[in-house]
């Protein structure tokens, strides 16, 4: 399950939320103005400190809550008919490359745009080390099910965290997901 934006007819929360994850990925937090997130989202003016009352900031939390939601269902797809962690790992480094080469706006981390990018406060490194947290949390899960030791599927989980941030990076350096497909040969041959 990936996030998309929200179509016209979702409720306006919905698609501010969308449109802002989109365009915070696409172009980063500085370079995301508020008259462009109401324009993508079809919202009207008034809507957006109607349910961000704290703006452009609550706006960029919400939406990285929301991607982070999307990139758990990406996990739980990817380890879900997995008998290994290795392999549910390769499954989720493919999904991510195909996202890396599909979408302009996952050329990145998603949060990184988001959260990195945007003002330079504790509440958004909080809200990136809960989100990012979650995905080894929810990826280490995965691990313990697949029979793994707890602390060992704790460590599989960061390390394959820490080698996708790092690929994201080179992948977009070297235009080419590739790097992303190698992660599973590095770590697990």
């Amino acid at each position: 399950m990936t996030p998309r934006t929200a179509p016209s007819t979702a409720p306006t929360r919905a698609r501010l939320i969308a449109s802002a994850a989109r365009l915070f990925r696409e172009n980063g937090y500085h370079g995301t103005g508020l008259a462009q997130v109401l324009n993508d989202s079809h919202a009207p003016k008034g809507s957006l400190y109607h349910h961000f009352p704290d703006g452009k900031s609550d706006l960029a939390m919400a939406a990285a809550s929301w991607v982070s939601h999307g990139m758990i269902g990406i996990i739980d797809d990817a380890f879900g008919d997995a008998t290994s962690f290795a392999g549910g790992a390769t499954t989720f480094c493919y999904k991510l490359a195909k996202l890396f080469e599909t979408a302009d706006h996952w050329q990145a981390c998603p949060i990184s745009a988001m959260l990195f990018d945007g003002p330079d406060n504790d509440d958004f490194r909080n809200h990136a080390d809960q989100i990012l947290s979650s995905w080894s949390a929810q990826t280490a899960k995965h691990g313990r099910r697949l029979g793994m030791d707890p602390a060992k599927a704790d460590a599989a989980s960061e390390l394959l965290l820490l080698t996708i941030q790092g690929a994201w990076t080179l992948a977009r350096a070297r235009k080419s997901a590739d790097v992303i497909r190698r992660i599973p040969i590095h770590l697990y041959e």
